[in-house]
């Protein structure tokens, strides 16, 4: 059988790291040791390397995720690769596959992957993990699923998929959902199939989205100093079903006056936010002042689908469109 050719993109990360025997301190280095493995996986497919950047995932940002969507985009024009693969630092991990998956139009498998240990570490988990996921992006079944996670032994929607541990390489885990499918030495198995994709067009990364989190006692300070500092949406992670202190509704309205888009997503990682509660600042009331409801995302996501929706229109009615997929 001929080999696919897959497209592998280093970011940076963990994965691309190394420990200081010195110090304990976990810090790039200059050459990327991945590259230096090249040879390791070329008998699993033909790979083709890019490397637009080396950062730490904290460093990271809607820019240099937009940076890869046109790389990938560019490789998908010139229908030359089977899929991709994208080493990435973990802590913003799923952000970066979930704006990927909003922003890129294909059905071939692009699967984003890291490490919770730098590479000279006892039981590093990097080489096993880029292996695990270029198996995976060359795989037919993978066609036609959206943006993967594959981490672990386990292959997960960029949906769903979200860091739950600080330092467990088990830490990608889909609340509620988990993996659509696992590798092993055989092969690669799908056990469910995502039943939405989602695909919205931008031509560039220029709004502001801001992310807060609800808490006992919580006023309209923090709101008042979005409007003020003109951010053109906000997404809160509310209480429980979607509710919000009594002493943030000023805040609500005065956000919603000046056709700010408020999108709220609930800040227990299992459930969805929805307008149940009719008291001061309960879920109700705030449906009912135009605040958006987002179907079950968390908050990192729902703020980069609403910076992703902000970009393709300015209509409030469409955002909210988006936010019922």
């Amino acid at each position: 059988m001929q080999k696919k050719k897959i497209l592998v993109i280093h970011t940076g990360g963990t994965i691309s790291m190394s420990e200081d025997a010195s110090t304990g301190a976990v810090k790039p280095t200059e050459n990327n040791p991945l590259t230096q493995k090249t040879n390791e996986l070329l008998t699993i497919a033909d790979i083709v390397i890019e490397e637009p950047f080396h950062l730490p995932s904290p460093h990271i940002t809607p820019l240099e995720m937009y940076e890869l969507k046109k790389i990938i985009d560019k490789y998908i024009a010139l229908n030359e690769i089977s899929g991709v693969v994208i080493t990435h630092g973990t802590d913003t991990l799923e952000e970066t596959a979930y704006f990927l998956h909003l922003t890129i139009e294909t059905s071939m498998p692009i699967v984003v992957t890291g490490a919770m240990r730098s590479s000279n570490e006892i039981g590093a988990d990097g080489l096993y993990n880029l292996i695990s996921s270029i198996r995976v992006a060359s795989c037919e079944d993978a066609k036609n699923k959206g943006v993967l996670v594959v981490l672990n032994d386990e292959i997960h929607t960029a949906e769903n998929v979200t860091k739950t541990h600080t330092s467990n390489v088990s830490t990608f885990q889909s609340p509620q959902y988990g993996p659509i499918g696992i590798v092993t030495k055989r092969g690669v198995f799908f056990h469910h199939l995502p039943t939405v994709n989602e695909y919205y067009s931008i031509s560039g990364i220029s709004k502001r989205v801001a992310l807060i989190k609800a808490h006992a006692g919580m006023d309209s300070t923090l709101l008042w100093a979005i409007r003020d500092l003109e951010f053109h949406g906000v997404v809160i992670e509310a209480l429980g079903q979607g509710n919000l202190p009594p002493a943030t509704v000023d805040g609500i309205k005065s956000l919603i006056e000046k056709n700010i888009p408020i999108v709220i997503v609930s800040r227990c990682f299992n459930g969805i936010a929805q307008d149940v509660y009719g008291y001061e600042g309960g879920g109700k009331q705030l449906k009912d002042l135009g605040v958006i409801f987002s179907n079950g995302l968390n908050g990192q996501k729902a703020r980069l689908k609403l910076l992703i929706g902000l970009e393709s229109t300015q209509n409030i009615m469409d955002i909210e469109k988006i936010f019922q997929v």
